[in-house]
């Protein structure tokens, strides 16, 4: 009896096996023919292992409560494979349950079904123009931003990493830039291959060539020498936060709009994708993408006070330490962050609240924050103290935002996980702005008290990206609605 069930265990995990390797060629084929990103669930495959599959089929059951089968999902991925398509990203998990199991669990017609939900990108032809990416320095969040845009390198990228801008120069500058993109302490290594251009001053990753600029002010560059026009120039130095310094960048031959990766100074919008990215419009030349904490924010409170209503609240970040605290205790013009950041943890000021309401202005003077900077490399905690227009119940809290995570126009901001066992170093990489963890939230009537864990850099670096794409006009819907 148990060689038999062995036996059968090894047999469905060979299954399994079998269909994810299936899956892999026709996953890169899509993308790099189509610019369709394949989904299960909201969990991009694009560049998966075998495994990365596996599990991402396994996580449906803890939403759906029962599993779904690679051999369900297949038939949908090969006919997609068949097919005309406009660029977007496509969930093959949610409908392949559909299918199978839900309001289509009738319908025997696999073409006619995916005409159905698919129809807005079946045949349509891709009319979007590739744009040009400068990446205006070069560490914690600019290399992140390089890894996503390289990833998706191919014949239909849309966003294409043609520059980084650096100060320095020196001998061996080039050699240590392309190793700090190869290699990271905390995101593991770069997934393909880098090498480096010392005659053309540039850096070759996974088939796109990455010039290598230095210069110390945005408007002494003329990316048009370079064969770069109209491009899109991504600011992460923090440097210039206003519309004077960040329109430096206007100045330089070549550019034609400009996003911040830190909160933005006096008229300049700052956008929190999924919030108030519909306000981005084609005049707009200069934009912010907000601060990580914002963006891990905003999205929650704003489904919050959709659905309850908000009356007031206190956000308090546990964040892992930055660059702009000192090693060892050594003078710091901030309060606190003078301290050793590895050896304490450091109350310091967060602007995060005020600044929901430059996305979500209805919650304008309804919210204080405070932040406690802790001896952590990267992942963070926002405790969400609310108090609602209305009574709830935990039960009722977490079946919300588990649904908003999962099938919301909110789904690309907001994650969900029901673990009893999750910690920070469990969330490095995610892709969502914030993870709400559903075991720690607390409800007393109408006071909600939610845990919400973020990637302050990867999942910061990819609401960035979905600003950029919103800026270069660029459309992925995202299927089934």
């Amino acid at each position: 009896m148990n060689q038999q069930f062995e036996q059968e265990l090894q047999n469905s995990w060979q299954e399994r096996q079998e269909y994810a390797e299936m899956m892999l060629p026709l996953i890169g084929r899509l993308y790099r023919k189509h610019a369709v990103e394949i989904t299960v669930y909201g969990r991009p495959l694009l560049n998966a292992s075998a495994i990365d599959v596996i599990k991402a089929h396994r996580m449906v059951r803890l939403h759906e409560g029962i599993k779904l089968r690679l051999r369900e999902s297949w038939p949908i991925l090969e006919a997609l494979s068949l097919m005309q398509l406009a660029p977007a990203q496509i969930d093959i998990g949610k409908l392949a349950f559909d299918f199978n199991y839900g309001s289509a669990v009738d319908n025997t017609d696999l073409p006619g079904y995916l005409s159905k939900q698919l129809g807005s990108v079946i045949d349509k032809s891709d009319e979007q123009t590739p744009r040009d990416v400068v990446l205006y320095g070069f560490g914690r969040i600019g290399r992140l931003l390089a890894r996503l845009l390289i990833e998706r390198q191919g014949a239909n990228n849309k966003l294409r990493l043609r520059a980084v801008v650096v100060r320095g120069g020196r001998e061996g500058d080039l050699e240590k830039r392309a190793s700090l993109l190869r290699r990271d302490s905390v995101h593991g290594p770069f997934n393909g291959s880098i090498t480096v251009d010392n005659e053309r001053q540039a850096i070759k990753a996974n088939g796109s060539f990455i010039q290598v600029i230095y210069a110390d002010s945005p408007d002494q560059v003329d990316y048009t020498q370079y064969g770069i026009d109209n491009a899109l120039v991504i600011d992460n130095t923090g440097i210039w936060r206003d519309e004077d310094g960040l329109g430096l960048h206007l100045q330089a031959k070549g550019t034609e709009k400009v996003i911040l990766t830190a909160p933005g100074k006096g008229n300049i919008k700052n956008i929190v994708h999924g919030v108030n990215n519909d306000t981005i419009t084609n005049e707009d030349k200069i934009l912010s993408a907000a601060s990580c904490t914002t963006n891990a924010i905003t999205p929650v409170l704003k489904a919050l006070d959709e659905e309850y209503g908000i009356v007031s609240g206190h956000v308090e970040t546990v964040h892992s330490y930055t660059n702009d605290q000192n090693l060892i205790d050594n003078y710091h013009k901030a309060e606190r962050r003078g301290r050793s950041a590895p050896l304490n943890m450091v109350i310091t000021e967060t602007g995060a609240a005020k600044a929901v309401a430059k996305a979500y202005p209805k919650l304008s003077g309804k919210l204080t924050g405070n932040a406690i900077r802790v001896p952590t490399p990267n992942v963070s905690l926002a405790i969400l103290n609310i108090n609602l227009d209305q009574t709830t119940d935990k039960l009722q809290v977490n079946e919300f935002l588990r649904n908003i995570a999962l099938f919301s126009p909110l789904q690309h901001q907001i994650d969900y996980t029901a673990s009893k066992e999750v910690v920070s170093s469990d969330l490095v990489g995610t892709r969502a702005a914030a993870v709400v963890d559903s075991q720690a939230t607390i409800v007393a009537q109408n006071r909600v008290t939610l845990y919400v864990w973020y990637d302050n850099e990867f999942g910061y670096s990819c609401q960035v990206m979905r600003v950029v794409r919103d800026m270069a006009n660029l459309s992925f819907p995202t299927l089934p609605t």
